[in-house]
């Protein structure tokens, strides 16, 4: 059970990492294409980086949405506390999502979104710490063995 959790936790970091990676060719594409165009890399206009760094925030917080989705369907059973957590941490990913695909630029987003951000995502980070420290320490029988269904009559 222990291995497994280590297995999820490097899949999790392995995904993590890939989507830096795509972060980062997605700038170097959008760098390349500019260079192209222009020839002059120094006359990037500051609403085109304010754009790309729109898109980067939308992208990331949809997949930090999409990931938590995925985590609160499948922690059925687990303590009401941890549930609630990672609910919340859903809704938190949900709002700063809306909140980025809103945003035509930086001044329509408000100033709590853009200082509130960073604590918003240390508070997911650390209840996903805490949900991993217990399936480390807990694992579901139900992980182990599949879940219990009762059988219909004549099966």
């Amino acid at each position: 059970p222990l291995p497994q959790i280590e297995l999820f936790k490097q899949g999790f970091n392995q995904k993590l990492q890939e989507g830096q990676k795509k972060l980062h060719q997605m700038w170097l594409d959008w760098s390349r294409k500019y260079s192209k165009e222009s020839g002059d890399e120094s006359s990037v206009e500051p609403e085109e980086l304010e754009y790309l760094a729109l898109l980067v925030a939308r992208n990331i917080s949809q997949q930090l949405q999409i990931t938590c989705c995925k985590i609160v369907s499948a922690i059925q059973g687990l303590p009401s506390s941890l549930q609630e957590k990672v609910n919340q941490s859903l809704s938190t990913a949900e709002e700063l999502h809306t909140a980025f695909l809103a945003a035509n630029s930086f001044q329509d987003l408000s100033t709590s979104v853009l200082t509130q951000s960073q604590r918003k995502l240390a508070v997911i980070q650390k209840y996903m710490e805490e949900l991993l420290d217990y399936l480390k320490n807990n694992i579901p029988l139900s992980w182990l063995v599949g879940p219990f269904c009762p059988r219909e009559e004549g099966e």
